[in-house]
């Protein structure tokens, strides 16, 4: 008979819905059956059946979970054994002893040295060990105990490591000193600033007596705790369509080279038929051009004297007058925005590598320019000094009557000047718009760093204006061709031209006045971050994922910078939150931090400013922004899917937010004067999932209320499906967050408050597992699309396109990838 059935029928029923306490009280009044038997000395099971120590029978309810919440070693270290720790030994030994500061680093718990200290001392305890040393033996004893994969094991230590004096109990204060340990190992300051609440709690819950301490059964018993009875339903449901998938998802034995290069290459269409259609395209244009010039001055006279490295340069020239053209029209926002919102050419065109495709035409301009430059002056010009005087005669029509005297002849020239000013500040532009210069990666050391910045990034790439002119101006003092409507490179231009210079003179006009804003609301977050909440313009419309461009003339009037909404089209206002992470940001959070104060009260330590209330109406302090915008962007295409996946990191979660507050505001039922108002027939999404992750735990006051909100709105979590990680957390199954674990449940339970958010949704601890999230998601959508976007550090990029490419190509789900350009 299992150890639930004795307890069933022993314990008495208790009184009210059975919550934890009651249950405690009643092991406890079993387990103080025997008043001579020491406390803690032995385990409950023993206790009840009254003979000697034995170990519990695990396969009960919610003994999985708890051998899975204390683990000392990670799984890295389990896997390498002895050996690896044995090495580590000789290394850190010191004349064959083990240091008591070493410990951490010898058995593999890099990075939290003071816990394994506790761990040491634990141990210590528990064998007799006085001395600050260990030998090889007691520091293999050590490792055998850790590594034990038995719970009573793993409960037996971390017991021990709480009970500082070894009397088989644990004392409030011997509590409170593991949970602020605890606390400072995960970096969470905000569980510091209350660990006399919090320690208080965990007694309360544990010592209903108030006996003054905690018995080994006690914790036993918490972690012993089952799953609720929605948690084991979902996991029944979907576990048959689990295995399925996982099935599916390995790797098929294919020996045919041929049929899996084929099969690759078929997937890599079907998911980029849009970029490779343009790409296409583009190669086929510039090779057309490049060939029809070729052809064309390989019947020219010149090609006489200068061979084929004249058709060589002028090919390459060609392609530069058609790239530099080409160029223009990815940046140019408004036309971008109105060709994805207002017109059907998205399902062919993907608007969303625009920045990708203008990254890539300036290669192709690169390409052009070198090989006119490098063929013209290494080859041509050359030529031509060399050529003798019967040869020479036919370039007396273009190079004029008398001989070209020396090599300086064709620099000193304007198409000379104007060819090296363009290739000196294109390879300006070129080297700081690269990731090390315009993100700032560049080292502290590095003579190069003043020069990083988005700000050198923004600067250099307006010497485009000079480059063009010298363009134009090269392309109209030719030395072959000097008819003006021969000459091709202000027809190639006109165009984008008058289009990029209406698009900037459009959005002169719209931020100094056809759109302007008042500052609301302000307030400067732990992080670095400012949110502003400003007025919403008359006529004013947008969608969630777009973007607007902010200018601050107090900061620099020059400088426009973007930032996402984290405000819903459907709300009075427009909100964004900015971090601060370059200089105009950082002057932008400062110069606002000067007007806000905190509030009277003092219930926060948050600096805030409500230019709503009549007070601060009247002081009238903030600085004034010009805004431009909205402009489109990836996120925007959410209500294109039945189901979203939604995974922001850090400041990403910007776009998302918006997205989350909209599918609410367009799914959720709204009570107004008319009654219930049924959601949105033309609105595709149902389902949301949303991952957030953050190192701080200070991130979360970013969007405290709208999580609460969420919470609110969507109770049961029909819509809405939210999962905040705090990374700086060590995993739910490490023993370093047992204890955080435990208190998190009970807070939660008592009060419906996260201790680590400070909000309703619980927060998980270290990164998901993506492929656990992806895979859920496939069991429970199964035939359906679901949009996956991403907003956040590029390193998960590869990652998650690459399961969304698994799971779309062998399950029945759909996942379509979205990147956000943040």
């Amino acid at each position: 008979m299992q150890e639930e059935a004795l307890l069933e029928r022993q314990v008495p029923a208790a009184p009210g819905p059975g919550g934890l306490s009651s249950k405690l009280r009643a092991l406890r009044r079993i387990a103080s059956g025997n008043n001579n038997t020491k406390r803690g000395a032995v385990p409950l099971s023993a206790l009840l059946r009254g003979d000697r120590p034995a170990r519990l029978d695990r396969s009960v309810t919610g003994a999985t979970s708890a051998l899975r919440g204390l683990q000392f070693l990670n799984q890295a270290a389990v896997t390498e054994g002895w050996p690896e720790v044995e090495k580590r030994f000789h290394r850190l030994a010191v004349d064959g002893f083990l240091l008591r500061s070493r410990f951490g680093q010898c058995i593999g718990m890099v990075g939290s040295e003071e816990f394994a200290v506790q761990i040491f001392d634990a141990l210590a305890r528990r064998r007799g060990i006085t001395a600050q040393v260990l030998t090889k033996d007691q520091v293999r004893e050590f490792w055998e105990q850790l590594s034990d994969p038995g719970f009573d094991a793993k409960l037996r230590t971390f017991f021990d490591m709480v009970d500082k004096n070894a009397d088989g109990q644990i004392t409030e204060e011997e509590l409170k000193e593991v949970l602020t340990l605890t606390a400072s190992a995960n970096k969470l300051s905000k569980i510091l600033e209350r660990v006399d609440e919090y320690t208080a709690l965990i007694m309360e819950e544990l010592d209903p007596d108030n006996l003054g301490y905690i018995e080994i059964a006690n914790l036993e018993s918490l972690l012993l705790q089952p799953p609720s009875q929605a948690q084991s339903r979902l996991l029944t449901q979907s576990s048959n369509i689990s295995q399925l998938i996982s099935q599916k998802l390995a790797p098929a034995p294919d020996r045919n080279p041929l049929r899996r290069a084929a099969r690759s290459l078929l997937y890599f269409l079907e998911d980029n038929w849009k970029r490779v259609w343009v790409m296409s395209l583009w190669l086929a244009i510039n090779a057309a051009l490049f060939t029809w010039k070729f052809i064309a001055y390989r019947r020219h006279p010149t090609f006489d004297v200068m061979g084929y490295c004249v058709c060589v340069a002028k090919g390459g020239a060609e392609t530069t007058k058609f790239n530099m053209a080409l160029i223009l029209l990815p940046v140019c926002r408004n036309t971008i925005t109105w060709l994805r919102s207002r017109t059907r050419l998205g399902a062919v065109v993907p608007f969303n590598d625009n920045i990708n495709f203008h990254k890539v035409v300036a290669g192709g301009v690169a390409v052009g320019v070198a090989l006119h430059a490098v063929t013209h002056l290494t080859c041509d010009f050359p030529r031509l000094l060399h050529a003798s005087n019967a040869a020479y005669e036919p370039m007396k029509a273009y190079f004029g009557q008398r001989r070209i005297p020396n090599y300086w002849w064709f620099v000193k020239g304007v198409e000379g000047i104007t060819g090296v000013i363009m290739v000196v500040l294109m390879a300006i532009a070129y080297t700081l718009a690269h990731p090390w210069f315009r993100r700032g990666r560049l080292s502290e050391g590095n003579p190069l760093r003043r020069l990083s910045g988005f700000n050198m990034f923004w600067y250099s790439h307006h010497l485009f204006v000079i480059v063009y002119i010298a363009f134009v101006v090269h392309g109209v003092c030719l030395y072959i061709n000097r008819t003006w409507y021969k000459q091709t490179t202000w027809m190639y231009l006109a165009i984008p031209l008058l289009l990029y210079a209406g698009e900037r003179l459009l959005r002169a006009l719209r931020s100094h006045g056809l759109t302007t804003v008042r500052i609301e609301k302000v307030a400067v977050y732990p992080g670095n971050v400012i949110a502003i909440h400003m007025s919403k313009p008359c006529g004013f419309s947008y969608k969630s994922g777009q973007y607007i461009y902010v200018n601050c003339g107090e900061v620099s009037p020059f400088e426009w910078h973007p930032f996402t909404f984290t405000s819903a089209p459907g709300d009075d206002y427009l909100s964004m939150h900015i971090r601060c992470r370059g200089d105009w940001t950082t002057s932008f959070r400062a110069l606002f931090s000067q007007v806000c104060r905190p509030p009277a009260a003092g219930q926060s330590g948050l600096l805030r400013a409500d230019l709503t209330s009549p007070v601060a109406a009247v002081s009238g302090k903030f600085p004034k922004l010009l805004i431009d915008g909205p402009y489109g962007a990836p996120a925007q295409d959410y209500r294109k899917y039945d189901v979203l996946l939604l995974i922001g990191l850090g400041i990403g979660a910007t776009p998302l937010i918006s997205i989350v507050k909209d599918v609410l505001n367009n799914v959720i039922p709204i009570s107004g004067a008319g009654g219930e108002q049924q959601p949105s027939p033309e609105f595709m999404t149902r389902r949301v999932y949303f991952y957030w992750c953050t190192r701080e735990e200070g991130s979360f006051e970013w969007f405290r209320g709208v999580m609460n909100e969420v919470a609110e709105r969507d109770a049961a979590g029909e819509v809405v499906e939210l999962h905040n990680h705090c990374t700086s957390v060590y995993g739910e199954g490490d023993a370093r967050s047992a204890l955080l674990v435990m208190l998190q449940a009970l807070h939660h339970a008592k009060s419906g408050v996260d201790v680590v958010s400070g909000t309703r949704v619980r927060t998980h601890f270290a990164r998901p597992k993506w492929r656990d999230v992806f895979k859920r998601v496939a069991c429970d959508h199964q035939g359906q699309r679901v949009g996956v976007f991403f907003c956040g550090d590029q390193k998960l990029t590869p990652e998650l396109r690459r399961l969304s490419h698994d799971f779309s190509h062998k399950t029945t789900t759909k996942f379509v990838f979205h990147k956000e350009n943040f």
